[in-house]
């Protein structure tokens, strides 16, 4: 009993030496590392190359391009380079002219270095120090989007507003020969059923087969629609007869018909008889016919499913 514990502290003992020298090791690999990371270098990348703010009648054809640029930094800059892709980004908006039918980009190393580079790296060389951009012309051309949505309210719900799409309208960019054959852009099918609330929801934009082609400026548009309670409202409009030769005298019954529509419990007292008028063509009338037919050509934009109760007005020649 006492050999083998004797045996167990000794092999116990062991370990803890192994321990400590492979603690001793990695710090002193830790510390190798570091102090090559610390140290200055200098190699050379390529850079691809970013294009940025392309006005949008432009197209660029060769699309891509690098700059191999030498720089001089110490080893931790090295090695976030060897993670992340090196990008140099050329904004056509403040970084190139046009120039024998082409973009060209001309910057010093100077120039790189105050503006996408930190103080820890030095430029010494960029390759080739200057870049052209052939570009064909594309076409732009705003259209308006068109719904493929279909709202189903619940009983005694419905909007008292206009359906509203943000944004309204499409800018599509590319060959005119694609754009010319755009005249709108339609959403995708979508349904709702049982509206009792507000409605704010996104739906995709069907694109063209060839949309690979072609820029869009949004692909989703957001569909919002107000909902509230409805209820319904019955007012006795006045008859009005248009087109009537001024040598005919004629009596007609009823004067005046019901109209019975829905509104929003919010707007029921906002709509009053004359926000409606109701007529009877007389030019629409048959030979030996002796009835008219009332028309609604008057409502106001704050109701829904406004109609009229009564489909005939009887009248007789006065002579």
């Amino acid at each position: 009993m006492i050999k083998k514990l004797k045996s167990e502290i000794i092999k116990s003992h062991k370990n803890k030496r192994i321990n400590v020298f492979f603690l001793f090791l990695l710090f002193a690999l830790i510390i190798l590392i570091f102090t090559k990371l610390s140290k200055t270098y200098t190699n050379t990348l390529g850079f691809t190359v970013v294009k940025k703010d392309i006005p949008q009648e432009y197209i660029i054809l060769n699309d891509s391009i690098k700059l191999n640029i030498t720089l001089k930094t110490h080893g931790f800059k090295w090695l976030s380079y060897v993670f992340n892709e090196p990008k140099i980004t050329i904004d056509f908006t403040k970084d190139v002219y046009k120039k024998d039918g082409v973009f060209v980009w001309h910057k010093s190393a100077a120039y790189l270095n105050s503006t996408q580079f930190d103080k820890e790296v030095e430029i010494l060389n960029i390759s080739p120090d200057t870049l052209t951009f052939k570009y064909g012309i594309n076409q732009v051309k705003k259209v308006p989007v068109t719904t493929n949505v279909q709202l189903n309210f619940s009983p005694g719900y419905n909007s008292p507003n206009a359906i509203t799409i943000v944004p309204d309208s499409v800018v599509v960019v590319g060959p005119n020969i694609l754009v010319s054959a755009i005249n709108n852009i339609e959403t995708e099918a979508r349904t709702f059923n049982d509206i009792r609330s507000n409605l704010n929801e996104s739906v995709k934009l069907k694109l063209p087969k060839n949309a690979s082609d072609l820029k869009f400026s949004v692909n989703t548009v957001n569909f919002k629609a107000e909902v509230e309670k409805f209820t319904e409202g019955t007012l006795s409009i006045p008859i009005t007869i248009i087109n009537k030769p001024k040598n005919l005298e004629l009596k007609y019954f009823p004067k005046t018909v019901n109209v019975r529509y829905n509104v929003s419990l919010s707007n029921y007292d906002k709509i009053t008889t004359k926000d409606f008028k109701v007529v009877c063509d007389y030019n629409k009338l048959d030979k030996n016919q002796t009835v008219l037919v009332p028309e609604l050509v008057a409502k106001p934009s704050l109701v829904k499913n406004a109609k009229i109760n009564r489909q005939r007005v009887e009248f007789i020649l006065v002579k």
